[in-house]
């Protein structure tokens, strides 16, 4: 498919603005350009046509089934999305007086009261930008209550070898000390191994639960207690919440501070560079160091303050707010019992697709999941050669989004699965069957597979030279 660059032709325009009709200013010599953009030319007609072919070619989870595992790229509900573009949320300008804005506040307001219910968390702040941004922000409250109490000893952060890549670089740009504590083989804990570590000079405890395995530790409240009785605060990772929401919080497991990424979790289409949030939540007696902004309901309507303690402002002005609309138009719609009953589908389509793939694939740790499980093509590539890019592969030429790829690190080949709450039985059954065609083909004829794809419009390019040398500037040839 050819570039605008490519298409573009001299002479060829679209003008689509209305004549001038206010006095024209002209900017100051210096502020000019000597030089024209390099723009592309193209009529109305040529421009309609390249972005329609690209629309056909892309692949969302209203094209097809698209088990992303860690990242929950579920269906998004139409009813937020039209929450969303109501002038009233995007027509206001954040210099506005608080005056002017009091239905946004209140859905500031309100969206932090249902997520500090969810979480089991006393106050909330909605400033970080997306997931690890939230988790920069929750590391800096722990650093500021250790600061607060004149604790400079405690340096460490603890966090699990299976843990997000995120975790040890935010702790690291607070300032901390990472300290890597081994998992077991089901990627959980290794108590013994985090009670050793543990001491005086624990900062606190970064923990995924359920975790990046997709299952759900059963040691957390021994986990939670040794941090604590060590003088360390744990905090939550939010990123799987998705399977736990609305039946068990993450304050009733002994976290002091959450963070949540509710452009995943909570209605937001993820994904393509589109803009996330990670409001973090914390326990009441951390209140203080929340970032800058907090707003506040008083006898004359909502208004804005800043915690006395607070670790500053993190992001101009106060996040992304349109995601927030759509969090709660998402929370509003399905009441308690539609969240609760979300997580409650997602956990049964995992474990349906995990029981029906064990049949065929090797499952990293072979017992219920939660949202979702890992598959191990280690011993298939030790016999075939077959790796799990090569599976991922063959699910694009069947139509399927392929799962997310060698994560998490601690397994070999692993592709990770998770189906989400809004799947079909009859969908995941038509995926299944595709798996058991790749696995036949894998007995049978594995070099045809290391071919695929053969018919996606892009099949296998150099994917490490394009990360490591991009294109960022088009010339001609």
């Amino acid at each position: 498919m050819k570039l605008l660059f490519e298409i573009s032709r001299d002479g060829h325009g679209c003008d689509l603005l209305p004549p001038l009709d206010v006095p024209e200013v002209a900017l100051p010599e210096k502020e000019r350009r000597t030089s024209p953009p390099a723009l592309p030319q193209l009529s109305e007609t040529e421009l309609d046509r390249h972005y329609t072919r690209l629309a056909k070619r892309t692949f969302g989870v209203n094209s097809g089934f698209y088990p992303l595992g860690s990242c929950t790229m579920k269906y998004n509900p139409r009813i937020s999305e039209e929450m969303a573009a109501l002038p009233g949320f995007t027509d206001i300008h954040p210099l506005q007086p608080a005056h002017t804005v009091q239905g946004c506040m209140a859905v500031f307001a309100e969206t932090g009261k249902a997520l500090c219910g969810i979480t089991g968390m006393d106050a909330v702040t909605f400033q970080p930008a997306a997931g690890a941004h939230g988790e920069l922000a929750g590391v800096l409250l722990i650093k500021a209550y250790h600061a607060s109490r004149g604790d400079a000893k405690r340096t460490k952060i603890l966090i699990p070898d299976a843990a997000h890549g995120t975790n040890p670089a935010s702790a690291a740009m607070a300032g901390f000390t990472v300290v890597n504590i081994p998992s077991n083989a089901c990627g959980c804990v290794d108590v013994e191994k985090l009670r050793a570590a543990a001491g005086d000079d624990t900062a606190g405890l970064m923990l995924t639960n359920p975790n990046t395995l997709g299952l759900f530790d059963e040691n957390i409240l021994e986990i939670t207690e040794i941090v604590h009785k060590a003088g360390g605060l744990n905090y939550y990772d939010g990123a799987n919440l998705n399977a736990v929401m609305g039946i068990v919080r993450p304050g009733d497991m002994g976290f002091d501070i959450v963070h949540l990424n509710i452009h995943k979790t909570f209605s937001t289409p993820h994904g393509g560079g589109g803009p996330g949030s990670g409001p973090v939540g914390c326990k009441a007696f951390l209140r203080d160091f929340l970032p800058v902004f907090q707003v506040v309901e008083t006898d004359d309507g909502y208004r804005f303050t800043n915690p006395p303690a607070t670790v500053g402002s993190l992001k101009a002005f106060y996040g992304h707010f349109l995601v927030i609309v759509r969090a709660l138009t998402y929370i509003r719609t399905l009441g308690a019992e539609g969240i609760r009953d979300a997580a409650v589908q997602a956990v049964l389509n995992a474990n349906y697709m995990r029981g029906k793939l064990s049949e065929y694939f090797d499952l990293a740790c072979d017992r219920p999941c939660m949202h979702e499980f890992v598959l191990t093509l280690h011993k298939i590539r030790e016999a075939t050669g077959v790796t799990a890019l090569d599976v991922a592969k063959a699910l694009l030429e069947n139509g399927i989004h392929p799962p997310t790829m060698y994560f998490p690190l601690i397994v070999h080949e692993a592709l990770m699965i998770e189906p989400t709450e809004t799947e079909s039985k009859d969908t995941m059954d038509e995926a299944i069957a595709v798996f058991k065609k790749i696995r036949d083909l894998i007995r049978t004829d594995p070099e045809q597979l290391r071919r695929m794809p053969l018919t996606t419009p892009v099949r296998r390019p150099d994917e490490v030279g394009a990360a490591r040398n991009p294109r960022l500037k088009f010339t001609e040839k």
